[in-house]
């Protein structure tokens, strides 16, 4: 049986690049599952002269931030946002738009507004995922996106890192949570501190076992 040779990610960025298809945008998102803390997103145009050449020496080994430790996300992120060749921006949803919305639509809103910010807006999406609706640019979704693209890797690069510092700065105001550990994710030490302690203002009302704690509660 003939092995399979290493995955080719600018697979996608290349074949729209053949088609015309000059600006390429790569989006991801941090955020959705944890307890606290809002859901990021980041949108990456990385340049066509990379794409039918090869990444730069500081980024080979760029992949899904879930695969990353936490120093090499942060070698990552360095390169990808003091090089003037790339292009990206970020979005989130607050703790109240999730609640209002849900997480799905806070996601959304997310993705949206870091496209939007891209200056010349991106003449198509790489979309880690699912079809996102109402996104005002041509898409294509991918699941599993962030193993299979560099834009969309890139993307998750920087959603994960600037999310993870945030969590950290909440950490400072609300220490009992330990939010500069699990990010807001529902660890043991997490929940019980919820119970413990009751949730914040960085608390999403609308999770269980948040939700949950409120209707005994009340």
């Amino acid at each position: 049986m003939k092995r399979k040779g290493p995955a080719d990610l600018f697979e996608f960025e290349r074949s729209l690049l053949l088609r015309g298809i000059s600006c390429i945008a790569g989006v991801d998102e941090a955020g959705r599952g944890p307890l606290a803390g809002p859901v990021l997103a980041a949108a990456v145009v990385l340049p066509a002269e990379w794409i039918t050449g090869s990444l730069p020496g500081e980024l080979r080994g760029l992949t899904d931030s879930k695969q990353l430790t936490a120093p090499q996300r942060d070698g990552f992120f360095a390169a990808l946002t003091h090089s003037d060749q790339v292009q990206y921006a970020l979005g989130s949803s607050d703790v109240e738009c999730i609640d209002q919305f849900n997480i799905l639509q806070g996601t959304y809103r997310a993705m949206r507004q870091a496209l939007s910010q891209l200056r010349p807006p991106p003449m198509h999406v790489l979309v880690d995922g699912r079809f996102v609706p109402a996104l005002p640019f041509p898409q294509t979704p991918l699941v599993k996106g962030d193993a299979r693209s560099y834009s969309i890797a890139a993307a998750s690069v920087l959603a994960k890192v600037t999310r993870d510092r945030i969590m950290i700065d909440l950490d400072r105001r609300y220490p009992v949570y330990g939010f500069a550990e699990h990010k807001g994710y529902a660890t043991p030490r997490h929940l019980a501190a919820l119970a413990q302690f009751g949730p914040c203002p960085c608390h999403r009302h609308s999770f269980a076992p948040i939700k949950a704690s409120f209707r005994d509660l009340f």
